[in-house]
């Protein structure tokens, strides 16, 4: 069977690195990087950390608005898939990558599968809530990582070829943990002792481009008083350059540049604590057993929240410095909540066994 893969940011490729090195043992894969991460530190060093095959094609499409992204990439993978002509499509999470690979596919009349399907954080505004909703109602597989996210499709009439599979970001994390301990340099090269400092991670638009919200998360880091290593996305970068808040970031808070997989995970699996915007940080640190602050109002991963080792605290300052203070989440509290490492395996044989019955549903 010929399946191709819709990749375009560092949270696929990490992804997309477990399910190829599956798919590939049976089927031929062909890998569609729309080039929507396209910077060494966001994008190459994943490929290399990973070991994920060279893309196929690479479509170079930078960034842009919504809108533009979304368009440039339906017409590039549509020309892609024309040729190619696979028997299934494969996306992944929630980006504009995700949808445009889909629309692309259901235009065609190729089957779409979907990777962290049925995801719902209930909030319109995010552009990655309306790519979730709409690629998997244009999918005809879905590959749920929590029964919650099954649940939230059965509510928007979403029951057939639903699958409930654990989460490959999982097996990707507990594959490279053991790699990234005995590989990575990383507390040395910055000075940090285990448990000794906290991770921040910021990107989300709702943050980043809003000057408020962007100067109550940097006084509330500055006013803990404690070492927060912060890796820039570019776009936090850029506005914290535009809103002239560099210099309210105190000594403490250490910047660097956007970090490659195995730095990443050595980072947080030996912090005291988590800040993130992130929908992926928030479930990497629930897997480590790493206390998380979520800097939104809401989630989509809401099994981190119900165990009690994530907090939502938006972007008000004193919430944030008061609990990072006084967050203790509870040992006995914590499970198995996003499989044991074999969602990867488990999708590949649903795609076997898709393959037997050639692909009817």
């Amino acid at each position: 069977m010929k399946v191709a893969s819709v990749l375009g940011v560092r949270p696929q490729f990490v992804k997309a690195s477990v399910v190829s090195r599956e798919l590939r043992k049976k089927h031929e894969e062909v890998l569609i990087h729309t080039g929507q991460h396209y910077d060494y530190q966001m994008n190459r060093v994943f490929f290399e950390q990973l070991n994920i095959p060279e893309p196929n094609y690479h479509l170079d499409i930078g960034s842009g608005s919504h809108g533009y992204q979304t368009g440039e990439m339906l017409k590039k993978i549509e020309e892609v898939l024309v040729k190619e002509k696979p028997d299934i499509v494969l996306t992944y999470g929630d980006t504009n990558s995700t949808l445009a690979g889909a629309l692309a596919a259901s235009k065609l009349h190729i089957k779409t599968a979907h990777v962290e399907s049925g995801l719902r954080s209930f909030d319109r505004s995010m552009p990655e809530e309306i790519n979730r909703v709409l690629t998997d109602h244009c999918s005809n597989i879905l590959f749920c990582p929590t029964a919650n996210a099954i649940e939230n499709l059965k509510t928007e009439g979403i029951v057939e070829n639903v699958y409930l599979t654990g989460d490959v970001m999982v097996d990707s994390l507990l594959y490279n943990r053991k790699i990234a301990e005995n590989k990575s340099t990383i507390l040395n090269d910055l000075g940090l002792k285990s448990k000794e400092y906290l991770v921040a991670t910021i990107h989300r638009a709702s943050n980043t481009d809003d000057e408020g919200n962007l100067k109550n998360i940097v006084d509330a880091f500055s006013e803990l008083n404690e070492t927060i290593i912060f890796p820039l996305h570019p776009r936090t970068e850029k506005f914290l350059k535009k809103y002239g808040l560099y210099d309210r970031l105190k000594s403490s808070v250490i910047l660097t540049q956007p970090l490659g997989f195995l730095e990443f995970i050595k980072l947080m699996n030996h912090a005291r604590m988590i800040l993130t915007d992130s929908g992926g940080v928030q479930k990497e640190a629930y897997v480590l057993k790493v206390p998380c602050i979520t800097l939104r109002e809401n989630t989509e991963w809401v099994e981190t929240v119900y165990d009690g080792w994530n907090v939502l605290v938006g972007t008000d300052k004193e919430k944030i410095v008061r609990m990072v203070k006084e967050f203790q989440p509870l040992l006995e509290n914590h499970r198995d909540r996003y499989g044991n490492g074999d969602a990867s395996k488990s999708i590949i044989s649903i795609i076997d066994g898709l393959k037997k019955h050639e692909v009817n549903l």
